[in-house]
């Protein structure tokens, strides 16, 4: 069954950076700061010679067009630049040209450098080196701040400014944003569902009876069960029907407690039998697999993720060049000398005292969570995730989204108490759906219903009339692309990549909003230029960039199959509207016994459900 978003996506799987444009410093002026270059004009046409700037002389033209030589004030350097050029082929012999824009400094080049590229090169070289040895650092100083200032300007990182920028565009007093989510609560069960446009995206169900099986994020105190040196694995007991698994990798200990030394000790030397250990759970129970487990704990807050006991420290990637190094100055003032901190995406024009006071909030909780942990000698739940409803808004509301719509009274004020502490200026979009006075029902007015059941189909068309098969087998899921109706226009080719092309995009939807996880194979129609299969994979990983849950996606074969993986958290959305068949147990047929006459051949299908024998 679905879960909420992780708080383990804070960077690490990271979809599409969007980072600044850098500068390159080698550069003196910016590509569209460059003005026309133009010939100085003789003096006897009136127009008068700008003179050199100080320390930069330069030797004026006489009318005959020859320069004149460099006074004795001049330094060397420029008369040895401007004093020893050659005339270009067009008979010019006016060699300075003039920046505009360039506060006052010129720079002496030849036209054969905009012609034909044959000059003295000599002259030219000795020219640059000296000048670039006198005047690099100061251009460079000039430049860097100029941009720095460009890239900055408008910009007000005062607490007011932040948040001012934070609550994103807005229209006639309404707020813009490509992403609206939906509440829906009825006896019960809570839908979350997140819409694109018009389009869903997302859907979340969250049941009572989830308690057991959707624990994703919760700590506990377990009590090791078995120790398995052969899988570098250990059973946990956490009060759970299923005892939890912890792998090698995911076990934090100190050396010095270790009695069986060594580069890396074994789990058995690490781990007990009986030993209570303090645990994380990172991945639900699925099917007959226990929940799996780690001892590097984290709590998410709105803007931070704290890691107890830790040193890690970072930012997440998603986020601007720019408000990175805002962001990390202002880490360093406020992080805490025994945590790690992971700044989160929903950070980007937080303040610094939202900032501190979320992580204040996390060390709090991270001290009760070690006092009841003290106090407990058995297998212990220490601290459970908040509804879901709480959870989806903390990992992903922002101002990419123009509202949220609930339409469950109790559950809006417990919403709207959570955006007035963390995001104030969000508050204005949390709206309650009345159904009586709106006449329609939240998710009918939204088209959700109709979109998860199609969700729900093994076969998704395609708006050229090709489709979609979506298969799920025990080790992997399977996707297969046909044409269907398509019949295309001008060749096979051609069509052939164009329902491509649209199937890549569709896939990946289909796998966001069904939440299909572990490894997927996609069987694209046959196609024989090499260009138009990169043009499907890169179709595939771009419209997957969008997704938070980490993918790794293959080249395409020369079969046509694509390989990617798309990691695992819950049983994904058809669990939360189906049951196993009573029929066929789940495979789908059921077994005819009748032409089955002797008992032999009954007795050989012993091995079948008892329904089908």
């Amino acid at each position: 069954m679905r879960t909420a978003p992780r708080h383990g996506e804070f960077g690490a799987t990271a979809r599409i950076c969007r980072h600044r444009k850098g500068f390159d410093m080698t550069n003196e002026f910016p590509e569209g700061e460059r003005s026309p270059i133009e010939l100085p004009d003789p003096p006897h046409e009136g127009r008068a010679v700008i003179p050199p700037p100080p320390g930069r002389a330069f030797g004026a033209p006489r009318e005959d067009g020859s320069p004149e030589a460099p006074t004795d004030k001049a330094p060397e350097g420029d008369s040895a630049r401007n004093g020893n050029r050659e005339p270009s082929r067009n008979g010019n012999t006016g060699n300075r040209r003039r920046r505009r824009g360039g506060r006052g400094r010129t720079r002496n080049r030849s036209d054969d450098r905009q012609g034909d590229g044959r000059s003295d090169s000599r002259s030219d070289s000795r020219s640059d080196s000296r000048s670039d040895g006198r005047s690099d650092g100061r251009s460079r100083g000039r430049s860097g701040s100029r941009r720095t200032s460009d890239s900055d300007a408008g910009r007000d990182d005062s607490e007011a400014g932040l948040i001012a920028r934070r609550r994103g565009k807005e229209r006639d007093g309404r707020p813009l944003g490509r992403y609206l989510m939906c509440v829906h609560v009825r006896n019960d069960l809570t839908q979350v569902a997140l819409l694109e446009g018009r389009s869903l995206i997302e859907h979340y169900v969250s049941r009572p009876a989830d308690d057991v099986a959707q624990i994703h994020g919760s700590i506990y105190l377990g009590k090791v069960q078995n120790v398995l040196p052969g899988m570098e694995a250990a059973f946990v007991d956490i009060g759970t029907p299923k005892n939890a698994v912890l792998y090698r990798g995911d076990v934090q200990f100190d050396k010095e407690d270790v009695v069986e030394q060594g580069p890396e000790p074994r789990i058995e030397h690490v781990l007990k039998r009986g030993q209570l250990i303090l645990c994380q759970v990172t991945k639900n129970p699925i099917g007959e697999k226990g929940a799996r487990l780690t001892q590097e704990v984290s709590l998410p807050g709105r803007f931070v993720v704290l890691i107890p006991d830790s040193k890690t420290y970072g930012i997440s990637k998603r986020l601007p060049e720019g408000e990175r190094r805002r962001l990390r100055n202002v880490l360093d003032r406020i992080k805490p000398e025994q945590h790690g901190l992971i700044v989160r995406t929903a950070a980007e024009n937080a303040t610094e005292h939202e900032l501190e006071t979320d992580m204040k909030q996390l060390v709090e909780r991270w001290a009760q969570i070690k006092s009841k942990a003290e106090k407990a000698s058995s297998p212990t739940l220490l601290y459970r995730e908040p509804s879901l409803a709480v959870r989806v808004i903390r990992e992903e509301f922002s101002s990419d989204y123009r509202g949220i719509v609930i339409d469950d009274r109790a559950l809006f004020e417990e919403v709207r108490d959570y955006i007035v502490a963390f995001n104030p200026e969000f508050v204005d979009r949390v709206e309650f759906w009345d159904e009586e006075q709106q006449g329609l029902p939240l998710f009918e007015q939204h088209r959700v219903v109709e979109q998860l059941r199609k969700a729900l189909d093994r076969k998704v068309w395609l708006p050229s009339g090709g489709s979609l098969v979506i298969e799920h087998t025990e080790a992997l899921t399977v996707v297969d692309v046909n044409t269907g109706k398509n019949v295309g226009k001008t060749n096979l080719e051609e069509t052939v990549l164009g329902n491509n092309l649209e199937a890549a995009e569709e896939v990946a939807r289909q796998l966001r909003l069904r939440d299909i996880g572990g490894i997927i194979v996609i069987d694209f129609i046959d196609m024989e230029i090499k260009e138009n299969r990169r043009k499907v994979v890169d179709a595939l990983r771009r419209v997957l960039a969008r997704d938070k849950t980490r993918t790794q996606v293959f080249d395409i074969s020369e079969l046509g199959l694509v390989q990617m993986t798309r990691k695992r958290i819950g049983e994904g959305l058809i669990t939360s509207f189906a049951d196993t068949c009573a029929d066929c147990l789940g495979r789908g047929v059921v077994i005819d016994t009748e032409l089955l006459e002797d008992e032999a051949a009954v007795e050989a299908g012993a091995d079948l459900p008892k329904i089908a024998r």
